[in-house]
Order: C-alpha cells, then structure tokens, then sequence
C-alpha cells in the first residue's frame, strides 16, 4: 500500500493553525463551511477504511477486510450526500481548504495493525459519536431537516464503524494476552498526538463496544 492515497488537486490541504474561521453559525459562510469540513473528514475515511482493509487485510483475516469494506461503502455514501448537500448550497468539495492533519494517525500507524484501530476508529471516529449530536440539533433548529437526517444517518453509521474497530481491536489484545484498556491507553498515548477530552458519547460509545474504562483514564 502507498504511504499517501491519490488525491486530487482541491481542496487544498492546510495545517489546523492555518484553517479559516468558519464564521457565525448561520450565515451562508459559516453553513459552507460546515459542510465542506464534514464532506472532507468523510472523503479522508474512505481512505482510511481502504487501508485498513488493504495494508491489514492478508494478516488479519477475510471477516476484517469485509467489515472495512462495509466502513468505506459507508463513508462514501456520506461523502455523496455530503457533496449534493454543498451543491444545494451553490458550492462544491473542493472549493474550501481543508485539515490535513487526519491521514497523519493513519501514517503513523502504518506499521502496526493494533495501534491503528486504537487511534482511527477508537479515538478519532468516536470522536464524531461525541460531537455529531449537538450538530445535528443545531442543523435541526435552524430548519434544515434534510442536513439533520444526514448527520442523523451518519451517527448510526459511525457507530458500527466504531464497534468494528473495537471489536478487531479486542481480539489483536486477546492475540498478545494483554488488558485490553491498558493496551490502549499506552498506544493512544504513543500514537495519538491530540488530546481525548469530553464530553462524551457515553451511550453511543457504549453501543459500539467501547466502554468508559477505556476513556476516561486518560480524558483531559
């Protein structure tokens, strides 16, 4: 597998200090901006999940390379919705710069299957448990019914693509007999330079596998 995917041209990639403000929740800019991040975060996950697949596949088994493929059948039918949505809006993917920091967790983690599912789909997917409640709610109180049942669709997704990582995660643990939370924490601590912080997803993290022994050791 390469070390970077194909992308195209647009969006730009930026550092996370480089990005724009995104502006006042509501206004047209602020709404393009939204959804340009969210389409990008989803484009990068089809990537994610394909390497998974492709990088791990052989080592770890037909059922892992099937749930991965089912991760980025998913992503990239968030992605469509996502760019129809900015097409509704008069604009399209690419026209924003985006974050360029999220394929570094999967660079970083080339080497080693186990710490891969400990940051991508079990800190960096749970993540969007976290935070896409409130979103959709705002998206709902400003009237935007059809952005709300994407983001409602997208939740439901993620949290099989979370129960996927943990589970796999779970058994490369089993594999090296090691304390499942324990082995986490220390890969997320080596792998993982953000911080996992609150507030979380508790039910739905839960619904995924992924318990609060494991989080909150290590939450700031």
């Amino acid at each position: 597998m390469p070390d970077q995917p194909a992308w195209p041209d647009t969006p730009e990639l930026l550092a996370p200090s480089q990005m724009p403000k995104r502006g006042k929740f509501g206004s047209e800019r602020a709404r393009i901006a939204l959804w340009h991040s969210l389409a990008h975060i989803e484009f990068v996950a089809i990537d994610l999940a394909l390497d998974m697949a492709g990088r791990f596949g052989e080592a770890m088994g037909a059922e892992f390379v099937s749930d991965f493929l089912d991760v980025a059948a998913d992503e990239a039918m968030h992605f469509a919705l996502l760019a129809r949505k900015l097409e509704q809006l008069g604009s399209h993917y690419g026209v924003l710069p985006a974050h360029a920091g999220l394929w570094e967790a999967a660079h970083a983690t080339r080497h080693d299957v186990t710490a891969r599912l400990a940051v991508v789909p079990m800190v960096l997917e749970a993540r969007g448990l976290d935070v896409t409640p409130a979103m959709l709610e705002r998206v709902q109180a400003a009237g935007d019914t059809g952005g709300a049942k994407i983001l409602a669709r997208i939740l439901d997704d993620e949290i099989r693509h979370v129960g996927f990582g943990t589970k796999h995660f779970l058994r490369c643990a089993e594999m090296a007999q090691a304390h499942p939370e324990s082995l986490w924490q220390t890969l997320v601590k080596q792998h993982f330079g953000g911080a996992v912080k609150p507030p979380f997803n508790d039910s739905a993290r839960l619904a995924a596998g992924l318990s609060r022994e494991f989080y909150t050791v290590i939450a700031h």
